[in-house]
């Protein structure tokens, strides 16, 4: 059995709830990201959640979550999917963290040469 990981998507936002363009986004990658996953047989799509950021209450983001079952493939398969789909893939976080433990999120990839912290 291989292991398993979290990774999150994150799209930074400009309200807590979001426009109608940032639902409509929500619900392309989440629908884009499911097939893709499942047809690779690479994961699944978990949900998702919007809101202020943890580490900064002025910042607002969407967090899409997806359980992994390889982590490089994986993300290479999300950002290719992403990119290919024209969903704001110049907007990107992608973070990943080890299936059932309570650890913290680790940055894999950013849209923006310097940004090197992550947070929910």
């Amino acid at each position: 059995m291989s292991e398993k990981f979290w990774l999150v998507v994150q799209y930074p936002l400009k309200s807590e709830n979001g426009n109608q363009r940032d639902h409509w986004l929500k619900d392309k990658v989440m629908e884009h990201l499911e097939i893709s996953l499942a047809d690779a047989n690479l994961g699944y799509v978990d949900g998702f959640d919007r809101g202020k950021c943890i580490s900064d209450p002025k910042k607002y983001a969407l967090n899409i979550f997806c359980v992994i079952t390889e982590e490089e493939r994986g993300i290479a398969l999300v950002k290719r999917v992403l990119r290919e789909s024209r969903l704001d893939y110049t907007r990107i976080l992608i973070a990943t963290m080890p299936y059932g433990k309570e650890e913290t999120y680790t940055l894999k990839y950013s849209y923006k040469k310097g940004i090197t912290d992550f947070s929910l």
